[in-house]
């Protein structure tokens, strides 16, 4: 790949995020009832490429499973403020009523209310709430607290694990006296599938792809909470990230013959988005500001992630999102605003008609044209 001269002494590759590609019909299309959206990870079958997002302010138990009724999964976190209280509506309510305000000392009120300890019962208790009104239980876990929360995890018998950090790695070197992560040997040993990440180059999807995972997240610093752009510099745009890692999946399906699913995370908003980032190399996206919108979100349109209450480097901020309707209208509308945001899957069924693609795995086929120029040229002179 081409390399851009950004000095001298250092040189670096273009990175295109997803509001700089398009999708280039083909020569057919076809009728949108004919189209499928349906994917499978290990043993589980979903309606619709959604995972709810494992924030707070995206998925409770009750989303979870109206997410799974209408086809899609959402991601519990067990670190999360419905693991650490009983009943966390108040707290929800506090963090609605700061968001609203703006303005305010946000991360003072996130630490405030995330310094309560996780209750390892009521992990298996949301679990069970998810499970015994039908949905899929998916849970979510920090690598950070991955070991030590393990046992409650397993113990609750949950459908998926997702172990997802800002940045996660195979191999974490480290010299705090802890025992680190080793992702190849705990994946391995666990019979629930896992997803595990973020990650955003070609050498961190494959060597999380050889840990034995079903799926990989990928994506740094896109979801429209997180500061880890300005705060740490690292990151990705989201196209190069997804088809970085679509190269690593093909070398690993060449070497192992197993197929490990790329799972897109934040920084999407319309059904455009979900097209792209599905032809970029996504078998599925994970979706915050867009489910948060619903009149059914935990916390009124309250947004945070789980960094942004970090004790000594937060990277990320709350905000609010407008609200855009329910759960359903947002995923399958009827939609009353020509901006994308609602109907989701219905833009994704028609763009996949008028390319000419019929299931998501045909339409990662598709070509994609580059639509904004790059801001520097390769060999461009100063």
């Amino acid at each position: 790949m081409t390399e851009i001269e950004i000095g001298m002494g250092k040189d670096g590759r273009r990175g295109y995020s997803l509001d700089e590609i398009a999708v280039l019909p083909s020569r057919r299309t076809r009728a949108a009832d004919d189209v499928e959206l349906g994917w499978q990870i290990d043993a589980y079958s979903f309606d619709i490429p959604v995972i709810g997002s494992d924030s707070d302010g995206v998925t409770s138990p009750a989303t979870a499973v109206e997410l799974s009724r209408l086809g899609g999964v959402g991601a519990l976190h067990v670190e999360g403020l419905w693991t650490r209280y009983e009943d966390p509506t108040p707290q929800l309510e506090r963090i609605a009523a700061a968001a609203e305000q703006g303005g305010g000392d946000d991360v003072a009120l996130l630490r405030e209310l995330y310094d309560r300890p996780v209750d390892p019962d009521l992990i298996g208790r949301r679990v069970e709430e998810i499970r015994g009104a039908g949905g899929t239980a998916c849970v979510s876990v920090s690598p950070a607290h991955t070991e030590s929360l393990l046992e409650h995890v397993i113990a609750a018998e949950p459908d998926l694990l997702l172990i997802h950090g800002t940045v996660t790695s195979a191999e974490h070197i480290g010299s705090d006296g802890h025992e680190p992560l080793d992702l190849k040997q705990l994946v391995r040993r666990l019979e629930v599938p896992v997803i595990v990440g973020g990650c955003a180059s070609y050498q961190a999807a494959i060597h999380l792809m050889r840990t034995g995972a079903a799926g990989i997240l990928v994506g740094v610093a896109s979801g429209a909470s997180s500061t880890t752009a300005q705060v740490l510099g690292v990151g990705n745009p989201l196209a190069t990230a997804i088809a970085d890692a679509r190269a690593a999946r093909m070398r690993h399906l060449d070497e192992t013959g197993v197929y490990v699913h790329v799972i897109a995370d934040g920084g999407m908003s319309t059904g455009g988005d979900i097209a792209k980032a599905v032809v970029c190399g996504a078998d599925a996206v994970m979706m915050a500001a867009p489910l948060a919108a619903a009149t059914e979100a935990p916390a009124r349109g309250a947004l945070w992630s789980m960094g942004a209450f970090h004790r000594t480097l937060p990277r990320g901020r709350l905000r609010r999102v407008a609200p855009q309707g329910s759960l359903s209208e947002i995923l399958f509308g009827p939609a009353d605003r020509p901006d994308g945001r609602t109907n989701l899957m219905g833009a994704l069924r028609r763009s996949m008609a008028v390319s000419g693609y019929g299931t998501l795995k045909e339409f990662q086929k598709a070509e994609l044209v580059v639509t904004a120029p790059p801001s520097v040229r390769p060999g461009a002179q100063s």
